[in-house]
């Protein structure tokens, strides 16, 4: 890799690095504003805006012996895609809720890589807005 393609991966790593930052501070706000409405109209509003925030909700099952059970394990709620791309993953329970949730960062040409460094509200915050998503039955 020549030291333009080093420093072009670079520079596209840290625009994604801002971006999931960014989506981060906006599902922050938006589980503050679900738990701070005062009323059915303002929490109706708030979870009409956390839904409509995904691009994508998708999830898999995980692993099986043949003939077993396919039923989904875990999740991806898709926020942003190209260059750069963001995503939340992470497993779903026995009732098809999010259990946990991380927060994914790419460019193009570049692994999904976990943000790091989150504090505890950050996380909390992650996955109330993941099990305020639909996952099936």
């Amino acid at each position: 890799m020549t030291k333009t393609n080093e420093s072009d991966n670079k520079q596209a790593l840290e625009q994604a690095l801002e971006q999931a930052r960014a989506q981060l501070d906006s599902i922050v706000e938006m589980v503050e504003d679900m738990h701070n409405a005062h009323g059915d109209d303002e929490h109706d509003a708030a979870l009409q805006r956390i839904n409509e925030n995904a691009l994508s909700v998708q999830v898999r099952s995980g692993w099986y012996p043949p003939g077993g059970s396919s039923e989904a394990a875990e999740y991806e709620i898709l926020l942003c895609t190209g260059g750069p791309a963001v995503r939340i993953v992470g497993d779903l329970d026995e009732h098809n809720q999010a259990s946990d949730a991380r927060i994914q960062y790419q460019d193009w040409f570049t692994p999904w890589t976990d943000l790091v460094d989150l504090t505890s509200d950050d996380k909390a915050a992650l996955t109330i807005y993941a099990q305020q998503h639909y996952f099936g039955e």
